[in-house]
C-alpha cells in the first residue's frame, strides 16, 4: 500500500471545501483595536490531487476577521490561479509567471491583498478572499516576486526581488508606497543558489546566498539541492539607483537560511543579519519531507539554530555565531523595526534530541539574552507568531502575538491573542475555529484602515 505524502497527512492534510461561518465563539475579551483581519496562507492541494513537491500544492488562505470586540467570521479559499486548474508553469514559451501556486505567503500593499509564490506573479484578493487576479504592478512587474518582501517602515516602500536558476539570477525591485514600481536593478555576482528570503536596513539591501543551489537533476518540480560546491555568502547592496553595481558579496561558513528575522547597522556601522540555518544533514532531512522521500534521519543537533552574522565594510569580513541551541524557525519582529536594531524576537520551536519535545512559541529578548518559552501539547502546532503592535504603545513588546494551533486531539483549531509582552500569561482571547486548519506557512494581520 502506497503511504501518503507526509504534507498531505496529520497537521498538514489539506481540507477539501471552502466555507464561511460567523459569529465565532470567544473565551475572554478581544481588544476592540484588533479590528482587521489575520490572514494565513500555506499549500492545499484540491481532493485527489498529490503534487510532487509540498511547495507545488495550491494556495489556500483562511481568514479571521475581528471587529471591535467580535470575532466576525472566518473563512477558506483556494487561490484560483491557472495552477488551480491543472496549467503548468512551464510552457514552450517559458515560464507562465500567473501559473502560480500563490501558496506561501499574504500582505497587503498598496490596498491590495497579495497573495505570494516566489516563482511567480502575485495573485490579488478582496477583502473576503475571493481571487481578483494576477497583479503586475500595472504592467512594470515582468518577473517573479519573491514571497518575503519587505516594507520599510519608514519610507514606506516596498523592496522585493525576482530569483530565478538561469540569468539573470536575481533582480532587486522597489515600490512606492502607492504600488508603482519606482526602480529595478539586475544584481551583478548572483549565482543560481536558491534565495528564499533577504533583508533591509537604512542605507542597504542585504542578499544571502546557501549552498543550496539549481539541481539539474532534481525531478520533484523544485529543481533545487545541497551542493558543498556552492559557497554560502551574504550580499550587500547599498540602497538606491545605481546599486547593484557596488554590491558587494561575503563568503560565510556552509549551510541555508530560508528565513530572515532583521537586519541592522549597528553604533559601529557593521550590518549585523540574524536568522535561523540548517546544515547539510538538516537540509536534507527538510527536503525528504518535502517531497516525501524516506526521512534518511539526521546527525544530531542538526536542525535549524539561530545565527548571528556581523559584516564589516571597512575590513571587508564577516563575523557569525550561533545564538542559540533551539530548533527553531519562522523568525518574527515587531515590523515598526524592520531594517533597525530590535530587542524581541519570536519564532516557532520544534521537537528535536535536546530534550524539547513539544511544539513551543519562543520569545528572545537580545538585550538581556533572556528566552521565554510557550509549549504547546503533544498533538498542538501553534502557527508562526504575527506580532500586532497596540495602540498607543511605547515599548517594543507592547502588544499581541496572534498565532493559529491545530489540534489533532480534537480535529480542530483555534486562534490564540497573546500579551507579546509576557508568554507565561493566559490567553487574552481564544477565538475558536469552526475547522481545523492546515498547519500553514506565512501570514499577515491587516488592520482594517489598511483595505
Amino acid at each position: 500500500m502506497m503511504t501518503r505524502k507526509p504534507y498531505l497527512t496529520g497537521h498538514y492534510a489539506p481540507v477539501a471545501d471552502e466555507i464561511t461561518a460567523t459569529d465565532l465563539a470567544v473565551d475572554g475579551a478581544l481588544p476592540p483595536e484588533l479590528t482587521g483581519r489575520l490572514i494565513r496562507n500555506s499549500h492545499n492541494p484540491k481532493p485527489g490531487i498529490t503534487p510532487t513537491h509540498w511547495f507545488k500544492g495550491s494556495g489556500m488562505v483562511h481568514g479571521i476577521r475581528l471587529n471591535q470586540g467580535r470575532a466576525e467570521w472566518y473563512r477558506n479559499r483556494w487561490v484560483h490561479t491557472p495552477a488551480l486548474d491543472g496549467a503548468p508553469y512551464l510552457t514552450d514559451e517559458g515560464p507562465d509567471l500567473t501559473a502560480s501556486t500563490a501558496g506561501t505567503h499574504v500582505i497587503e500593499y498598496g490596498g491590495r491583498l497579495l497573495a505570494l509564490s516566489e516563482a511567480a506573479l502575485p495573485f490579488e484578493l478582496t477583502a473576503e478572499l475571493e481571487t481578483v487576479g494576477a497583479y503586475d504592478f500595472g504592467g512594470r512587474l515582468t518577473s517573479a516576486m519573491t514571497a518575503h518582501p519587505k516594507e520599510d517602515p519608514v519610507s514606506g516602500e516596498l523592496h522585493f526581488f525576482a530569483s530565478s536558476p538561469f540569468p539573470p539570477y536575481l533582480i532587486h525591485h522597489v515600490a512606492s508606497p502607492g504600488g508603482q514600481v519606482l526602480d529595478s536593478q539586475e544584481v551583478p555576482g548572483a549565482s543560481a543558489a536558491l534565495k528564499h528570503d533577504f533583508a533591509v536596513t537604512e542605507h542597504y539591501v542585504v542578499f544571502l546566498e546557501g549552498s543550496v543551489t539549481f539541481d539539474p537533476g532534481e525531478h520533484s518540480g523544485i529543481p533545487y539541492g545541497w551542493s558543498d560546491a556552492q559557497a554560502s555568502r551574504i550580499g550587500v547592496m547599498p540602497r538606491g539607483t545605481g546599486g547593484a553595481r557596488q554590491i558587494r558579496w561575503f563568503e560565510v561558513g556552509q549551510g541555508y537560511g530560508m528565513h530572515v528575522a532583521n537586519a541592522y547597522e549597528d553604533a559601529a556601522g557593521h550590518i549585523v543579519v540574524e536568522g535561523p540555518t540548517v546544515g547539510r544533514e538538516g537540509w536534507q532531512r527538510s527536503w525528504n519531507w518535502w517531497v516525501g522521500a524516506p526521512d534518511r534521519g539526521a546527525e544530531p543537533n542538526s536542525g535549524s539554530r539561530s545565527r548571528r552574522w556581523t559584516v564589516d565594510l571597512a575590513a571587508g569580513g564577516v563575523r557569525e555565531q550561533q545564538t542559540d541551541d533551539l530548533t527553531v524557525e519562522f523568525p518574527t519582529i515587531n515590523d515598526h523595526f524592520v531594517g533597525s536594531e530590535h530587542r524581541f524576537q519570536y519564532a516557532l520551536s520544534f521537537p528535536d534530541d535536546l530534550g524539547v519535545g513539544h511544539h513551543a512559541l519562543v520569545k528572545y529578548d537580545r538585550a538581556t539574552g533572556a528566552r521565554r518559552l510557550l509549549p504547546f501539547g503533544t498533538g498542538q502546532l501553534p502557527s508562526e507568531a504575527v506580532f500586532v503592535q497596540a495602540d498607543g504603545a511605547t515599548g517594543e513588546d507592547e502588544g499581541y502575538l496572534l498565532t493559529i494551533v491545530s489540534d489533532l486531539n480534537a480535529d480542530a483549531s483555534k486562534m490564540l491573542v497573546l500579551d507579546a509582552s509576557d508568554l507565561t500569561v493566559p490567553p487574552v482571547a481564544t477565538i475558536h475555529l469552526p475547522r481545523r486548519v492546515p498547519a500553514m506557512i506565512h501570514g499577515s494581520w491587516i488592520p482594517d484602515a489598511a483595505l
